[in-house]
């Protein structure tokens, strides 16, 4: 079944392309593989363009291109994939015309009509996608007694509820703190880096205690937190700098024991959420303290500075009980005349499959929605998000990101499995996952000019297809062996 969505535009020069159609999963049978495809130039997105089926190919030769997939073999275990839900995006939906804040929040996050969105990042008060700063407490009030989330209750706290009824059960959620209240820091200011000062080590941990019991307490359950977005960066928004001795310190001495004080000790710990480039590092700075390791439950990192995806495998090599998050990731500067790019989407596409293909248990695109300016945003930071809106007139524009992003968070669901992927040229790239509910979801991204005629291959079973160029396709069967039977032989 398709359902049908918004127009999608190409703003170069600004006309349609197709209508926007968002498959829902088919059932398919033993041995037929239903396949979904965004493609360039088609008006094709997350369509359901083929059902194929397996035939008898013993073995395939040199000249064959091949994606191989083994069941057998498992790594990590899928967290969810989705998007931050932030004061802009929430500010940007209300804006909007009642029917179009519906088509937002099926087109995220219903599993069914929409891209299903199962993972969702908020900001603990401002951060640069606010309309400004602001904190949940009056100045020097080191007891918290003033601590109050009123400014969320306007539009986010509505806002995140909404994606959560749509998603239904699966849906998880995690909180970062862009910087303490400046009063807090060691330049007294939200804004410009600068660092917690030592003697408000406990007050800022009882904060973040203070936030997950409000959140809660408005219905939105808080599954876990990162200590600090971007500690290593001095930015002219909301920032604040640890070193790697810092952030430990912190999460042995004041972060953990606080949480765990305060009946929070389920509540799951992310340390550096910062780029990929210095993950090892920072890591091993925090988890070679086994007093500080035994309260962290990942590693959360971000895109910004280079692919380094190497460093996704690294730290699982070396701390193979850890997990690594994709926490943050947007494209920028923002030209509104260029979001028809055929290049947002592949670059997703790309660092999703390495990341997953890596070890990452999840990925966490930056803002869900965005106005016509890219923000709103109070230090002129402007970026792309996957859906944007015109708020003077109520429309609704999708990029290729939307679609990309889809193309995984759709078909890979929470508690998935990664299972063995295999392209046999340089011009496929892939990752396959197995789902909870048996069904194989393998995806295969083409980045080149040409189309790339190949077979999925499964234990002597192959079915031809062809790649189209500049495109993503996801290919479900479902799987002879269960999750349940094979968990038992996991790798990771």
């Amino acid at each position: 079944m398709l359902t049908k969505l918004q127009p999608v535009l190409t703003f170069g020069a600004l006309f349609i392309l197709g209508i926007v159609a968002v498959a829902s999963p088919a059932e398919p049978s033993d041995g037929r593989i239903s396949v979904y495809l965004t493609a360039k130039n088609t008006g094709q997105n997350l369509a359901k363009v083929a059902d194929l089926n397996f035939a008898p190919m013993p073995q395939p030769t040199e000249q064959e291109q091949c994606v191989f997939v083994n069941l057998t073999t498992t790594f990590q275990t899928v967290l969810g994939i989705g998007g931050a839900l932030t004061d802009a995006s929430a500010e940007t939906f209300y804006k909007l015309p009642k029917d179009k804040r519906q088509e937002l929040i099926q087109a995220y996050f219903d599993p069914q009509n929409g891209i299903g969105y199962s993972l969702g990042r908020t900001h603990i008060h401002s951060c640069d996608f606010s309309s400004e700063s602001y904190t949940y407490v009056k100045d020097g009030d080191k007891e918290l007694n003033s601590f109050d989330i009123a400014p969320d209750q306007k539009y986010r706290i509505p806002f995140i509820k909404e994606a959560m009824v749509a998603a239904g059960k699966d849906f998880t959620l995690f909180v970062s703190p862009w910087s303490p209240p400046a009063w807090m820091k060691s330049n007294n200011s939200m804004l410009h880096g600068g660092s917690l000062l030592p003697e408000f080590y406990d007050a800022w941990a009882n904060y973040y205690v203070k936030f997950i019991k409000a959140y809660q307490k408005n219905g939105i359950p808080v599954w876990g937190l990162s200590v600090q977005n971007e500690p290593m960066a001095s930015q002219t928004w909301e920032s604040c700098v640890y070193t790697a001795r810092q952030e430990c310190d912190f999460v042995k001495n004041h972060l953990g024991p606080v949480l765990e004080k305060a009946g929070l000790k389920d509540k799951k710990i992310l340390v550096w959420d910062h780029n990929r480039s210095m993950m090892y590092q920072r890591s091993q700075g925090v988890l070679e303290d086994p007093a500080a390791a035994k309260y962290v439950w990942g590693i959360g990192f971000h895109w910004y500075a280079g692919d380094n995806f190497e460093n996704v495998r690294r730290v699982k090599e070396a701390y193979p009980n850890i997990n690594v998050l994709l926490t943050e990731a947007c494209l920028y500067p923002f030209d509104f005349k260029k979001i028809g790019e055929w290049q947002w989407g592949e670059t997703y596409a790309k660092s999703i499959i390495n990341d997953f293909n890596n070890g990452a248990v999840g990925w966490t695109d930056w803002n869900v929605l965005l106005d016509e300016t890219g923000g709103p945003n109070h230090v002129n930071n402007f970026c792309y998000a996957p859906i944007h809106a015109d708020t003077k007139t109520g429309q609704l524009y999708y990029l290729n990101s939307y679609y990309y992003i889809g193309q995984f968070s759709k078909f890979i669901r929470p508690g998935a499995k990664r299972i063995i992927s295999s392209a046999t040229v340089d011009n496929l790239m892939t990752t396959a996952f197995l789902n909870p509910d048996g069904k194989v979801a393998v995806v295969v991204l083409n980045v080149s000019d040409n189309e790339q005629p190949f077979s999925l291959w499964l234990k002597g079973q192959g079915a031809k297809t062809t790649s189209p160029a500049h495109s993503i396709m996801t290919l479900i069967y479902q799987s002879p062996i269960s999750l349940a039977a094979i968990n038992g032989k996991s790798a990771h």
